[in-house]
């Protein structure tokens, strides 16, 4: 989470709400987008010194807008900048299906309906952000940036299409053998 934080305040400073809304919006399937993860990031970050805040006070309303420092903006550097590591491939939901057999036989179908409907859900996230990025017009100096960020939604809305599949395939085998 430090790391996304960090880059997010590298492209724009923030408040915490601004930095949950961007998380929820296509960066939650990296990392968790609840506000008390994003809070223990952003308090650990500025104990570190690699971010730092300005208090204003906004329609009446208090408000620290967090920026990442030059130390910050090294540290992130030195994160992107190491090989990209193969991350483990736990998923906990497959341990539903790997034992979905002991739960009764007329709530399955019903389970994996809804649990594709929550992909389709994501899958239609993560196509909308890839069509924004398509269309954007950018400055040259931010087109590696809009590169790399394009080519990770568009990651996660193949990864989601092919669990869509997936799912769809299996369901109607196991209604196959039903018959």
């Amino acid at each position: 989470m430090d790391h996304i934080i960090l880059g997010l305040l590298l492209l724009n400073s923030r408040t915490i709400y601004q930095l949950h809304e961007r998380i929820e919006k296509g960066l939650h399937m990296m990392y968790s987008n609840s506000m008390g993860s994003i809070q223990a990031a952003v308090k650990k970050l500025f104990r570190c010194g690699y971010i730092q805040y300005e208090e204003t006070v906004e329609n009446g309303k208090y408000k620290k807008i967090y920026s990442i420092t030059d130390s910050g903006k090294q540290k992130f550097t030195e994160w992107v900048s190491t090989p990209i590591g193969i991350q483990s491939s736990r998923n906990p939901e497959l341990a539903k299906l790997y034992f979905m057999g002991f739960s009764p036989e007329e709530n399955r179908e019903k389970r994996l309906q809804e649990y594709i409907s929550h992909l389709e859900e994501q899958y239609d996230v993560l196509s909308a952000i890839c069509q924004e990025a398509e269309n954007i017009n950018v400055p040259d100096k931010h087109r590696d940036i809009l590169l790399y960020q394009s080519a990770a939604a568009r990651y996660g809305k193949d990864f989601m299409k092919f669990n869509i599949e997936w799912y769809q395939k299996f369901l109607e085998e196991m209604r196959n053998e039903k018959q």
